[in-house]
């Protein structure tokens, strides 16, 4: 039995909050399939699921390339047990990526304090008025 529930493109750019130039985007690179009734879209259960995993993959910044591969092993072989391994070895080099650009904005931050402390030091010595 199949889900006889579709969605206009307007439904799911709303749906997720995104433009309907995003969707078309995504069709555009293959990553989605909608049926096509003359110049409708229609998309089903598929194209809908597809659409929230490409939308998180985003938010955990991995690319479009990497989205695809993704989402498309799901359909082919090694199908959904190679699909979650490949994922969970994506996330491992995306975790290590997201703590080196944190250890990165904490020592910039730190030698942003440093910097503001002298000027703040350096500007009271100046001016004499101790601001």
């Amino acid at each position: 039995m199949t889900d006889a529930r579709t969605w206009s493109i307007a439904e799911l750019a709303e749906e997720y909050a995104v433009t309907l130039r995003t969707i078309r985007f995504y069709e555009d690179r293959g990553l989605l399939s909608p049926e096509r009734k003359g110049t409708q879209r229609v998309f089903h259960a598929r194209d809908r699921v597809r659409l929230g995993l490409i939308l998180r993959g985003k938010r955990l910044g991995f690319s479009l390339e990497e989205i695809a591969r993704i989402v498309g092993m799901y359909d082919a072989e090694p199908g959904e047990v190679g699909q979650l391994q490949y994922l969970l070895e994506q996330i491992v080099v995306r975790r290590k990526e997201l703590e080196q650009r944190r250890r990165d904005i904490e020592e910039t931050l730190a030698e942003l304090d440093a910097v503001e402390t002298r000027c703040r030091d350096d500007l009271s010595r100046l001016t004499g008025d101790g601001k």
